[in-house]
């Protein structure tokens, strides 16, 4: 039960509350309708303008030349250097399975830790030959282990516009990706050609002349 010091202590608080309610202040200043332009329309106005002024087309073409550079000069791969001494090596593809593979019917066909080699059922059809396009060079030299090789190469820059070779030797040319195949096979310098011996690859790095 609340005391009567604490009741009467209540009471005039909701009496001061309610008074603050009730309490007309009258009208300090003048006061003006809110007028807040749409978002969307004030957008649309400077779009138009910049439409007309030439500068959204401006921007445009500007958009699709950067698109169109960054996919016919895709970053080159990092950390490579040209050849200057030949170096043979080789690069055994065997990998261990880290979990089992299974069919449809969730039956195991090959349990964790089975060793296999790519090689003993898919061949290297092509050599692959790795090299810098921005070097004339390599080019030079990548035309000739092409033509030593009767064509049976698959030609991967690491540097430069595949597009643009692509045009002049008017033959596919691919691109490798962040480096993905040459810090696979350990290559540390370009030119490099990758070919099949038996069940592993050999690698030889080719210097340029």
């Amino acid at each position: 039960m609340c005391s009567p010091a604490r009741a009467l202590f209540l009471l005039a608080i909701a009496w001061c509350a309610v008074g603050v309610r009730a309490e007309n202040l009258g009208t300090v200043g003048p006061t003006y309708p809110i007028l807040e332009k749409n978002l969307l329309d004030v957008i649309m106005a400077r779009l138009r303008a910049k439409e007309a002024s030439g500068e959204l087309k401006r921007h445009e073409q500007e958009a699709r030349d950067r698109a169109a550079h960054a996919v016919n000069n895709p970053k080159p791969v990092d950390g490579l250097r040209t050849a200057l001494a030949p170096r043979t090596y080789y690069f055994d593809p065997t990998f261990t399975l880290q979990s089992n593979v299974v069919d449809a019917t969730g039956a195991v066909l090959f349990p964790a830790g089975t060793r296999k080699n790519p090689l003993e059922v898919v061949s290297l059809s092509k050599h692959l030959l790795f090299f810098d396009a921005r070097d004339p060079g390599q080019v030079s030299r990548a035309r000739e282990l092409i033509e030593r090789y009767q064509g049976k190469v698959k030609p991967i820059l690491v540097g430069g516009s595949y597009v643009d070779l692509m045009k002049r030797w008017n033959k596919p040319v691919f691109y490798d990706q962040e480096g993905t195949l040459v810090r696979k096979f350990g290559i540390a310098a370009v030119p490099a050609i990758v070919s099949q011996e038996g069940q592993r690859l050999r690698i030889d790095e080719v210097p340029v002349r």
